[in-house]
């Protein structure tokens, strides 16, 4: 009864650290959902991070868990997870969200955590725990997602402009002033549906290991989906400001139909990948949408050396995620 007691608590510890995740995952990716709307000037930061907080929360009433059922049963062979695992997996995602974070550098959170959680499984059990299957779908689209964003984002741009070519400027600002709050709120749906569902999955994870849940459940306890909801929306409530200026202004100037363009083009790309239960990054999504936005006026618009930066954070995030975590699996069975 006694180890039963401290495996409760310790699983309690590795939930919270999750949701802490969960949390750095809202707050260091609401650049995604808001940045462009912030940029373009159709809402006030304050606002659009309550915006998109919302539809982050409310995702949890229109996807399926088919994510989370990926990340919880589908990166690496359930018989190898076990507490340290998880621990090691989290504290390398957490740690490359914070560096990250702290340099402006949009990274993806869920990259990060795939990272963690492949590089504690290596460390404990090698590269066969891996699922190949799993793991090659994730790799795949980190290329993916960004060049169906690039695709979308610069074919809406150009249907947009030959439908609107001989409306007056001003009259087009207004009207897509109005849909870039309808884009911005599909965009944070997407984003709540896939990443919210990444910290489910290892929190479902956590559970089949240490036998609080079994793993012929079809779903995870209720209140894991609606605790990874919250954290994330509340996350995203505190906003990373930092990865707003670089995501909304550096890479190229966005107006209200650009605005509108990208994050519709984003959110397609999020709802097929929600859809089909692959854990995307909502980072590479949004930048790829924005990129092709740009792009279609001159190659100009675009700042390729700010975009070339953020690419080389994509390549670095899975292999230094996975270091980390590898380290810190080897600290957590010192320890603990």
């Amino acid at each position: 009864m006694e180890s039963v007691q401290v495996a409760l608590w310790v699983v309690v510890l590795l939930v919270v650290v999750a949701l802490v995740f969960d949390f750095m995952n809202g707050f260091h990716d609401a650049a995604n959902s808001i940045a462009t709307v912030v940029s373009t000037g159709v809402l006030k930061p304050g606002p659009a991070v309550l915006l998109a907080a919302f539809f982050n929360f409310i995702a949890v009433f229109v996807f399926h868990l088919s994510v989370a059922a990926t990340v919880g049963k589908g990166i690496v062979d359930a018989n190898v997870v076990d507490t340290h695992v998880v621990f090691g997996a989290l504290v390398g995602a957490i740690t490359w969200n914070v560096v990250t974070w702290y340099y402006g550098i949009p990274s993806s959170s869920s990259h990060a955590l795939i990272g963690g959680i492949v590089g504690a499984a290596i460390a404990k059990a090698g590269a066969g725990s891996l699922i190949a299957t799993g793991i090659w779908r994730t790799v795949a689209f980190i290329f993916v997602s960004p060049f169906l964003g690039y695709l979308l984002g610069s074919l809406m741009m150009v249907g947009v402009s030959w439908l609107f070519r001989r409306t007056p400027p001003s009259r087009i600002d207004g009207w897509f002033r109005r849909l870039q709050l309808a884009s911005a709120s599909a965009y944070s749906l997407g984003h709540g549906g896939n990443d919210a569902q990444k910290t489910i999955g290892i929190i479902w994870m956590l559970l089949i290991a240490t036998g609080y849940a079994a793993e012929g459940d079809a779903l995870p306890p209720t209140w894991t989906i609606i605790a990874c909801y919250v954290a994330i929306a509340v996350g995203t409530m505190f906003g990373g400001w930092r990865i707003v200026k670089t995501m909304g202004q550096k890479i190229t100037r966005l107006r209200p139909v650009g605005g509108f363009c990208a994050e519709t083009g984003g959110a397609i790309t999020l709802f097929l990948a929600t859809g089909l239960g692959i854990p995307v990054s909502t980072t590479h999504t949004i930048t790829g949408a924005i990129v092709g936005v740009g792009s279609t006026r001159r190659a100009s618009a675009v700042r390729w050396g700010v975009a070339g930066t953020i690419v080389w954070a994509w390549i670095f995030t899975i292999p230094a995620s996975a270091f980390v975590a590898a380290v810190a699996y080897g600290v957590s069975l010192a320890i603990f």
